[in-house]
C-alpha cells in the first residue's frame, strides 16, 4: 500500500540523494500530439546527473542534450510531471514519486545554475541544455518489491553510448 505525503520526507530525501538513476514523466496538458508527431506523454530515464533537493517541495537537475526535449515542451505548456526514484540494491525495496509541475530555464537565465554546477554530471560529455526545476505538491512512497536488484557498475561514458537508435 502506498503512503502519501505533502512534502519530501527525510526518508524520501535519503533515497533521492542516494539514487544514481531517476525517471521523469511528463504529459501535454491537452494530451494531444504536438508538431512533427511529438508525443503527448513522455518518460525519460536520467542517469549521471544528480537530483538537487532545494527544499521540501522542490528538486532540480541540469538537463543535457540528448534525445528529444519533450519534458520542456510539456512543462512549458503547463502539463503535469512525475519524477520517480527507486532503490535497486538489496537493502530496502522502495519507490518514491514526486508529483506536480516543472519549469525549464535556459542556462543563462536560471538562478539555480551556480548551485547545480556544484555537482554536474561527471561522464556524460554532452552539452548542458537547461535547468529543470520540479515544484512538488505531494509525494508517494510505495514498496518497490517488483523492482529487481541491480548492482551499479558505472555511468556511461561518451565512448559507451552506442549508436543503435541514432541516425
Amino acid at each position: 500500500m502506498a503512503d502519501h505525503f505533502t512534502t519530501i520526507t527525510n526518508e524520501q530525501r535519503d533515497l533521492i540523494e542516494a539514487s544514481r538513476l531517476f525517471f521523469i514523466a511528463s504529459a501535454d496538458p491537452a494530451l494531444q500530439p504536438g508538431a512533427d508527431g511529438q508525443d503527448p506523454v513522455n518518460l525519460s530515464p536520467k542517469g549521471g546527473t544528480p537530483l538537487h533537493l532545494l527544499d521540501d517541495h522542490t528538486v532540480a537537475y541540469l538537463d543535457y542534450k540528448g534525445s528529444g526535449n519533450e519534458t520542456a515542451r510539456h512543462s512549458n505548456a503547463g502539463g503535469p510531471v512525475t519524477l520517480m526514484v527507486m532503490s535497486m540494491d538489496g537493502e530496502d525495496a522502495a519507490i518514491v514519486r514526486l508529483y506536480r509541475r516543472a519549469t525549464t530555464s535556459p542556462l543563462d537565465q536560471s538562478p539555480l545554475l551556480d548551485q547545480l554546477l556544484t555537482a554536474p554530471a561527471q561522464d556524460l560529455n554532452l552539452p548542458q541544455r537547461q535547468v529543470v526545476c520540479i515544484h512538488i505538491d505531494h509525494t508517494q512512497t510505495s514498496c518497490g518489491y517488483g523492482v529487481p536488484i541491480y548492482t551499479y557498475v558505472t555511468d556511461r561514458t561518451d565512448a559507451e553510448r552506442g549508436r543503435r537508435y541514432k541516425r
